[in-house]
């Protein structure tokens, strides 16, 4: 199976309260970055390609050894617009792209082995991976067809309407595409939302649309897929990243 990773690694993280890149960030004295360096690298990928935004030459440095290829998002117009970067390096691949975030480090590699396994036993065009939090807020929700793997869409907090803001399936950030499926979906979104802003999950509605299977595989574990947006968060992380994993 052919495979092909984007890393999301452009933003700048405003709520760390400081200048360095998020992912540049330290978690038990490597940045967070290296964390999903190594797991990427660890299901042995076609290519990665890393998006770089703030900050984009410190962050190149502080890769280079990994030998990944690097994509600029400038300016940042949403997670959608983050992968479109990538589409000229990927535009004659034909395989399944996997999206992870770079302030995500605690995703385990046999949850990402399994999603991938899952989503082409269900010949879906893509899965989401999710999980069940107590406390969603602030998480896209993931709306599913009543007792089944298929989605019906994913929603932003912001755009959710109150029932669907009582779901506690939530949206990892981490997605497996086909490949042509996600850039021909890509170059159909738009900005018509709250944020004003191309939202990769948009991808998943124009998938819907055209009648493709969009499926959602959950982890048992939520701690796995939280994403580093504080400086509470990184502590929080640091422990875990301690932790054997299963």
């Amino acid at each position: 199976m052919a495979l092909a990773i984007i890393i999301m690694a452009a933003g700048k993280g405003t709520r760390m309260n400081s200048d360095l890149p998020k992912v540049l960030h330290h978690a038990n004295g490597r940045p967070l970055i290296e964390y999903v360096l190594d797991t990427s690298l660890a299901l042995d990928p076609d290519k990665v390609v890393m998006i770089i935004g703030h900050q984009a030459e410190k962050v190149k440095t502080a890769i280079e050894r990994y030998g990944v290829s690097t994509a600029l998002q400038e300016p940042q117009l949403g997670t959608g617009h983050a992968v479109m970067q990538a589409e000229d390096q990927l535009r004659d691949f034909e395989g399944e792209v996997l999206i992870l975030s770079g302030d995500a480090p605690l995703v385990n590699i046999q949850t990402l082995k399994k999603l991938i396994v899952f989503h082409q036993s269900r010949y879906a065009a893509a899965t989401v991976l999710t999980a069940d939090i107590s406390d969603p807020t602030g998480y896209g929700r993931v709306i599913r067809q009543e007792n089944s793997d298929s989605v019906l869409k994913i929603v932003e907090q912001k755009d959710a309407t109150e029932n669907e803001l009582a779901v506690r399936e939530i949206n990892s950030g981490i997605y497996v595409f086909n490949a042509p499926v996600l850039f021909e979906a890509l170059g159909q979104i738009t900005t018509n939302n709250a944020q004003k802003e191309y939202y990769l999950t948009d991808v998943f509605g124009i998938c819907f649309q055209s009648g493709k299977r969009v499926c959602a595989f959950k982890t048992d574990n939520p701690n796995e897929i939280i994403g580093i947006n504080t400086l509470e968060q990184l502590k929080d992380a640091e422990q875990l990243l301690l932790e054997p994993q299963g």
